[in-house]
C-alpha cells in the first residue's frame, strides 16, 4: 500500500518517518519529497508498506496525530490519474493570436 503523508515538519528525516510506520508493520520504502531548487523538504512524502492491513493500521494510528511537533495527515495515496482537480496549463482558451502567413 502506498501511503501519502502531509504536513510534515520540514526537518523530519526519512528515517524518523520509517521508525514511526514500522511500529505498524514492514516498510518497503520512505520518500520525503524535496524541492529540487532549494534541496529542502516540501513537507510531504510517501511510505510504501507491503501489507495492506498493516498500512491501514498505520493510517488509522498516525492520521491527525502529532509527529515531530506537527499534526500530520496520513492517507492512502491516490494514483495521479484519480486525484481529480483540473488540468494545469496556462493560457487556456482564448482564440486567435498565433501566427499569420503572409504571401
Amino acid at each position: 500500500m502506498n501511503i501519502f503523508v502531509a504536513k510534515l515538519n520540514f526537518d523530519t528525516q526519512e528515517e524518523d518517518l520509517q521508525d514511526a510506520f514500522e511500529e505498524y508493520g514492514a516498510v518497503d520504502s520512505v520518500k520525503i519529497i524535496m524541492d529540487k531548487f532549494t534541496g529542502k523538504s516540501k513537507g510531504f512524502g510517501f511510505v510504501e508498506m507491503p501489507d495492506d492491513s498493516e498500512g491501514q493500521a498505520a493510517i488509522d494510528g498516525l492520521n491527525d496525530q502529532e509527529f515531530d511537533q506537527r499534526t500530520i495527515v496520513v492517507k492512502k495515496a491516490e494514483p495521479r490519474e484519480n486525484r481529480g482537480g483540473g488540468g494545469g496549463g496556462y493560457n487556456r482558451g482564448g482564440g486567435g493570436g498565433g501566427y499569420s502567413k503572409r504571401y
